[in-house]
């Protein structure tokens, strides 16, 4: 089958014209290409097909590259495939054959209609008119998400090539949250799964930086890092990953995906975040790595 992308990039490598630091910023679900075959195979209509994005998080990201540090960014929407997700965690209603051993079909992930290639968007809508084949799922992951993840271990090897250490941003955003037990909703929620994915200290300074602007900020709840944060998240080996979730609240109309006035304030704090982060020696914060070959493992 030939890929909904055959004509275009899936997705986007940014790199700065000289690296300064062990950062490496991904945006895998800001992505908002939508390809015409896949648009006729969904019931929804446009706008409500692009609830799952997280919207304009790469152009909020977009310093990094500028700054000195790569952007890895997906062109491809969620609901078309997510990258932050294993890569055959799929639901068996959603194709016409029967789907065997090897595919992970119980996650709860699959559960809610959130697997590889999700079967429903925000509010529980259901994406596809009918039913998909095999041939389609292999297409999308074979072509598009074995390749995005080739590129982004090939970026942390970089990374730890150079500096002996690396540190992952994962970029995402997410719906406004509700009061808790009498608990405001935080503005940013910062996942490190439960602090086996990033040395504390750059957790620390994560919210130290975004509290500093008036934020409220939670530590992995409700999110406390997808597939890429545990994935690649390994501190034992030098590699550190931290997953950023921003309120789409602060910056755009949730409803109409309209930028706010709100867009710029957001935008110049991440700049500021990024230039802390490149201003630290991760080396001597992070602890001591042990040899780039086990992080490019």
């Amino acid at each position: 089958m030939r890929s909904d992308y055959w004509d275009q990039p899936a997705f986007e490598t940014v790199r700065p014209r000289r690296l300064v630091a062990p950062l490496v910023f991904n945006s895998p679900h800001s992505g908002r290409v939508y390809p015409a075959r896949f648009l006729a195979m969904t019931r929804l209509d446009h706008l409500s097909i692009r609830q799952s994005e997280d919207a304009y998080i790469d152009e909020l990201f977009a310093r990094a590259p500028h700054l000195g540090a790569p952007l890895l960014r997906a062109h491809f929407p969620r609901a078309y495939l997510d990258v932050n997700r294993e890569p055959w965690e799929l639901d068996p209603t959603m194709f016409i054959e029967p789907l065997s051993d090897r595919f992970n079909t119980a996650s709860p992930r699959v559960a809610a209609g959130l697997g590889t290639l999700a079967r429903v968007v925000a509010e529980n809508k259901p994406i596809y008119r009918e039913r998909l084949t095999l041939d389609d799922a292999r297409m999308r992951i074979e072509g598009i998400y074995h390749p995005y993840h080739a590129a982004l271990q090939n970026l942390l090897s970089e990374a730890v090539s150079a500096f002996g250490v690396a540190l992952l941003i994962d970029c995402h955003s997410m719906p406004r949250l509700t009061r808790s037990h009498d608990r405001a909703a935080p503005d940013i929620v910062l996942g490190d799964r439960y602090g086996t994915t990033c040395a504390p200290a750059l957790v620390d300074l994560a919210e130290t930086i975004f509290a500093g602007a008036g934020l409220r900020v939670a530590r992995n709840r409700p999110y406390a890092g997808g597939f890429c944060t545990r994935t690649y998240g390994r501190p034992q080996h030098g590699v550190h990953a931290l997953q950023v979730e921003i309120s789409r609240h602060l910056y755009m109309n949730e409803v109409t995906l309209v930028r706010h006035e709100g867009f710029e304030s957001i935008r110049l704090l991440i700049e500021r975040f990024i230039f802390a982060l490149i201003g630290l020696d991760l080396v001597s914060l992070a602890g001591p790595p042990v040899p780039s070959r086990a992080a490019a493992e």
